[in-house]
C-alpha cells in the first residue's frame, strides 16, 4: 500500500472515529461546539497532510508509525490512550445531559486557544523533519535547536497540552477538565523518558539541553 493511500485512509479513519467519539455520546448532531472542533482538527490536518506529503514524505512516513519500542513508552501511551478517549467522550455526555453551562465567550476563546496550540504542532513538524510519533533515533537524525526549539525542548508537547487543556471548554464542558488535566503528568513522564533516550543515543542532545533550559513551558519548566 502506497504512502498516499495509507495517509488518506488514516485521515478518513481519524475523521470517523473522532466524530463518533463526539456525537454518539451526545445522541445528536445538534452539537455546534463539536462541529467547530472537528473543523479545527480536520481542516489543518488535511492541509498539513498534503503539504508534508509533497515536501517531506519522510516525515509523513515516520508519523505513520505508532508502535513504541521503548518499554516505558508502551505503558505511557496505553495510559494516554485511555485519557484521550475520555477527553473526547465526556463532552458528548455533558452535552446530552446538560451538566455544564459554559458561556459563549469562554467557549469561543477556548476554541481559538485550542486551535493555536494545535497549530504549534504543525510548526514543529515544519522545523523538525525527525518529529516522529514514536520515540526513536532515525538514520541521519540531528539535534534541532531553531524555531520553537529555542524556547523549549518539547514544543510539540506544549502545543498538544494547550489544545487538550482548552478542548473541554471549547466543547462546552466543565466536567471534562479533570480528565484533560491528567494528560499533563502523562506527557511529563513521556518527555522525561524521551530525554533520557535522546541523551544516550543522539549526539549533541546533552549540549542542547544546557542551552535550552526549559522542558515544556517557556520560562517556567
Amino acid at each position: 500500500m502506497t504512502l498516499k493511500v495509507r495517509l488518506i485512509l488514516r485521515f478518513v479513519a481519524i475523521a470517523v472515529i473522532f466524530a463518533a467519539f463526539l456525537f454518539l455520546p451526545a445522541g445528536t448532531f445538534h452539537f455546534w461546539q463539536a462541529w467547530v472542533f472537528l473543523a479545527m482538527l480536520l481542516i489543518p490536518m488535511l492541509i498539513a497532510s498534503v503539504y508534508f506529503y509533497n515536501h517531506d514524505p519522510q516525515l509523513v512516513e515516520s508519523r505513520m508509525r505508532t508502535k513504541e519500542n521503548v518499554r516505558e513508552q508502551k505503558f505511557i501511551m496505553r495510559l494516554a490512550s485511555v485519557l484521550f478517549s475520555g477527553v473526547f467522550l465526556l463532552p458528548g455526555f455533558d452535552h446530552r445531559f446538560g451538566w455544564s453551562h459554559v458561556p459563549l465567550w469562554l467557549t469561543i476563546l477556548s476554541q481559538v486557544i485550542a486551535l493555536a496550540g494545535y497549530l504549534v504542532t504543525f510548526w514543529v513538524m515544519k522545523v523538525n523533519s525527525f518529529a516522529s510519533r514514536v520515540i526513536e533515533i532515525q538514520s541521519g537524525q540531528k539535534v534541532i535547536s531553531t524555531g520553537p526549539y529555542r524556547l523549549v525542548r518539547h514544543p510539540m508537547y506544549f502545543g498538544a497540552i494547550v489544545m487538550f487543556l482548552f478542548m473541554p471548554l471549547a466543547l462546552g464542558s466543565y466536567w471534562t477538565l479533570p480528565a484533560a488535566a491528567l494528560i499533563v503528568p502523562v506527557v511529563v513522564f513521556r518527555l522525561l523518558n524521551e530525554e533520557k533516550v535522546l541523551r544516550q543515543q543522539l549526539p549533541g542532545y546533552s549540549e542542547y539541553c544546557q542551552h535550552a533550559r526549559f522542558h515544556l513551558v517557556p520560562f517556567v519548566w
